[in-house]
């Protein structure tokens, strides 16, 4: 899934090729995808963009006083294209084509560059909104605070986590306590802190605290620099080489050289190394010991 670090590349690289330009047509095509009716998608059209933006996973693209807000979810993407096809798009159930965006030319006509949505496989997740305010989103109104927003001090960060009696790794990925940080940054976060993911939150002293809101903005501005300038194609790829365990189960520590490991859950997993963060010991992982049974 795109998080934050991906996501925010995301809106510079269309930053500085929809700013400005009239966008000539929108046309959905998984009708699942698009979550509004009002305005309609095609008030979109013939609109300026202005500035595009996160606002934590979501995309805002500003046009004419209207935005449209998306939300890759875990397998959707968006792809840059300089030439369209002049043929509209048709639905197709082997078609991952979500919706196009088409932009127009100095004439107002339409013109051959925008960008397709597409979503992989069979759970759709991907979403569309055409809204006049950004909060009209459910999942906007609900974000927590942004994790690189210098209004998130360390005391802010530790008033966040003071109560909360969740494992720490279920803390990070919640949405309304930080906006934008998934289940591969995470687990990178707490590898840098040097932290196990089942440690209660309301049970880090005040040093285990100060290193984790350390770790959470090193490593997703270090994540941000690496993606900056990269076209829409290369991000996903930047991605996975700069992940130290996520997705690394069975290889090398990069800091210590002990194997990284996995727990399972039903719906993801994460990965983590033992020696950096559990005192060398394993984590329970019950999903794989019922089928070892």
């Amino acid at each position: 899934m795109p998080e934050l670090p991906e996501v925010e590349a995301l809106s510079a690289f269309l930053s500085e090729r929809l700013t400005g330009r009239v966008i000539a047509r929108v046309q959905p095509v998984a009708i699942s995808a698009l979550k509004t009716y009002d305005p309609p998608v095609t008030a979109l059209e013939g609109r300026t963009v202005g500035p595009v933006t996160r606002r934590g996973k979501f995309l805002d693209i500003e046009a004419g006083g209207l935005h449209l807000v998306v939300h890759l979810a875990r397998a959707g993407w968006l792809r840059w294209k300089d030439s369209l096809p002049d043929e509209p798009p048709h639905p197709s159930p082997r078609n991952p084509l979500a919706l196009r965006l088409r932009l127009a030319d100095e004439s107002g006509e339409p013109a051959g560059d925008g960008f397709d949505l597409t979503e992989a496989g069979t759970k759709k997740g991907l979403a569309a909104y055409v809204v006049r305010d950004p909060a009209e989103v459910p999942g906007v109104a609900r974000l927590g605070p942004d994790p690189l927003d210098p209004a998130l001090t360390p005391e802010a960060f530790a008033a966040l986590l003071r109560d909360d009696r969740r494992r720490i790794k279920g803390v990070l990925r919640d949405q309304t306590v930080l906006a934008g940080v998934g289940n591969a940054y995470s687990d990178e976060v707490l590898h840098a802190a040097r932290m196990s993911p089942y440690k209660l939150a309301s049970a880090l002293t005040g040093e285990e605290t100060a290193r984790l809101y350390e770790a959470l903005g090193s490593t997703l501005r270090d994540a941000v620099e690496r993606s900056r300038g990269l076209a829409a194609g290369e991000l996903k790829a930047e991605k996975k080489l700069g992940l130290r365990v996520h997705g690394r189960t069975g290889l090398p520590c990069p800091v210590c050289g002990d194997t990284v490991r996995e727990v399972s859950f039903a719906d993801s997993s994460l990965q983590y190394c033992p020696t950096c963060q559990t005192g060398g010991k394993p984590l329970a992982d019950r999903r794989m010991s019922r089928l070892l049974k």
